[in-house]
């Protein structure tokens, strides 16, 4: 999985120059995680990483350049996504 974080992670970077690589990696975790939890949720069989892989990367392509701008309503939320801002690769 190291493998695919890290190239999403330098697609994010590709799409936004706002964010940093410890924002970019935070995001494509969260988008993996996020993802996987709700396919399983909707009571899905696990397709396996290159499925995963396929959403986030749709995901990056389609909303990677206004990551930056998300404000979630929750401060945990926002300071953990924060955590790095200044700080660009």
């Amino acid at each position: 999985m190291n493998m695919y974080i890290e190239k999403l992670t330098n697609l994010l970077l590709e799409k936004n120059e706002m964010i940093s690589y410890i924002q970019a990696k935070t995001w494509v975790e969260l988008l993996w995680s996020d993802f996987e939890a709700t396919y399983a949720k909707a009571g899905h069989a696990y397709q396996g990483e290159k499925m995963t892989e396929k959403i986030v990367t749709q995901w990056i392509e389609n909303y990677g350049g206004q990551l930056h701008l998300f404000q979630s309503s929750r401060n945990d939320v926002n300071d953990y996504l924060n955590q790095s801002r200044g700080l660009l690769h």
